[in-house]
């Protein structure tokens, strides 16, 4: 019991530590924050360059609350969602509560990061609420993270229950892609093609269309396409895109008959950069062969509008893959980081690290941008996001690009760079969540009234 109470009250002053953290007080001025003196680059808008930014701060909603010996009652109050105000070279400073400075430093819309594992719990198996998976919001903010797309920890058997213990219970925008394995990623089904219910996951997903953004294909071993045509059945039936993680088989499965014979524009191909990396004909193919040359079929896949992505993960990079392509202009449409407990201290780490490696092997900044927020965006179908259009929620990060001499393992080699990105700040409709430095604060003590 004492644990528990200990517990209780952990939470409760860390909780209240973290709203201390993300309010500003009003003073009726138009403006929660401005953020002054940044280098912002927004893909959709074509911005590279510096620009200030208003914003306002939004509100979660509060429940009514009947009278009480303390205290009268108080009406329900709607949620309000933190906006863009303004952004413009110079805003004056007085219309603002708060003033971030972001001289020296980049400002760019939250990341979109689209292959994350957050089922976390303990009462299920691999990364099916179990320890594997992780809870958001612990590790999104410090890498400016400000929406996730869990990619198929869950089917439609446990939906709602992830609903519930995830997505409602996270600061965090989360969002689903659906295993379209009914009992999801517990690590023993994924290869129960009975499972594979294209009506149920349709139907999942047209229940909860805010929160469901596609279908995933994951792990599955075997030479058959049945549970591909099922994916993208689930995907048609619900106009969603699919992901697909194939797992291996012998021979493989042709890429080339995924990409431009099975999927559909706008479908995704997850760990993009990785496979046997070989000669072999068993396992996953690679997407570059062993001249180091991207494959034909690959490029006209690209221009059908698939979707490569990347799922860095545990080991789902390779150097004999992302190297060459990048170097041979074939960037990734989508940064993604496979986060879970496997894969988030390994070479992965995060994804400001990912940013690093991707400017490391020759991607330039302003298309590592976009990668990580305007173009998954558009591959999720929620083009509210990932910008800083006048009018779009506030999410928001800002980040600090160190220089020197950095190194990042991976598989089959090591790439080295001069550039790491290092969050400074995030900001989620429009509250500050996340301040490394205090660049929202003034040095020296805080006045006491």
């Amino acid at each position: 019991m004492r644990t528990k109470h200990f517990l209780f009250f952990a939470f409760l002053f860390f909780g209240m530590a973290a709203n201390a953290q993300q309010s500003v007080k009003s003073s009726g001025k138009p403006y929660s924050y401005i953020i002054k003196g940044g280098h912002v680059i927004d893909a959709k808008n074509n911005i590279n360059e510096v620009m200030d930014i208003a914003i306002t701060a939004g509100a979660r909603a509060q429940a009514a609350r009947p009278a009480s010996a303390n205290s009268p009652a108080s009406p329900a109050v709607p949620a309000t969602e933190g906006k863009v105000a303004m952004i413009a070279k110079n805003i004056n400073a007085d219309l603002a509560d708060q003033i971030i400075d972001a001289k020296g430093l980049y400002v760019t819309p939250g990341l979109i990061d689209i292959h994350v594992h957050f089922f976390w719990g303990h009462d299920g198996s691999y990364l099916k609420n179990a320890a594997t998976a992780l809870p958001a919001d612990g590790f999104t903010f410090r890498s400016g993270v400000t929406s996730v797309v869990d990619a198929g920890c869950t089917g439609w058997r446990d939906f709602e229950l992830y609903k519930k213990q995830t997505i409602d219970a996270s600061k965090t925008r989360v969002m689903a892609m659906l295993n379209i394995v009914g009992t999801g990623m517990d690590g023993a089904g994924e290869n129960n093609i009975n499972e594979m219910d294209s009506k149920k996951a349709a139907e999942m997903a047209k229940k909860y269309p805010k929160d469901v953004v596609g279908f995933k294909l994951a792990h599955y071993s075997g030479r058959t396409w049945e549970p591909t045509d099922r994916l993208i059945e689930a995907g048609r039936l619900a106009n969603l895109p699919v992901m697909v993680d194939f797992g291996s088989a012998d021979p493989f499965l042709p890429l080339d008959s995924l990409f431009n014979v099975k999927f559909r524009p706008g479908d995704i191909y997850t760990h993009a950069f990785g496979g046997n990396g070989t000669s072999s004909p068993n396992g996953r193919e690679s997407i570059v062969d062993m001249n180091g040359k991207v494959k034909p079929f690959v490029y006209k896949a690209r221009d059908r509008g698939i979707v490569f992505d990347i799922g860095f993960g545990g080991a789902s990079y390779l150097y004999n893959q992302g190297v060459p392509a990048v170097k041979a202009g074939f960037f990734p449409t989508t940064i993604s980081s496979d986060l879970h407990t496997g894969s988030m201290n390994g070479p992965m780490k995060s994804m400001e690290n990912l940013m690093g490696l991707f400017m490391a092997t020759g991607m330039p900044l302003k298309d590592v941008v976009a990668a990580s927020t305007w173009h998954p965006a558009k591959a999720i179908k929620r083009e509210e996001l990932g910008n800083l259009s006048v009018g779009s929620v506030a999410d928001i990060a800002i980040f600090k690009i160190n220089e020197g001499q950095f190194g990042w393992p991976v598989r089959g080699g090591k790439i080295e760079g001069t550039k790491r990105f290092q969050t400074e700040m995030t900001i989620r409709d429009g509250n500050i969540v996340y301040d490394l430095n205090g660049i929202a604060q003034v040095a020296g003590p805080t006045a006491v009234k």
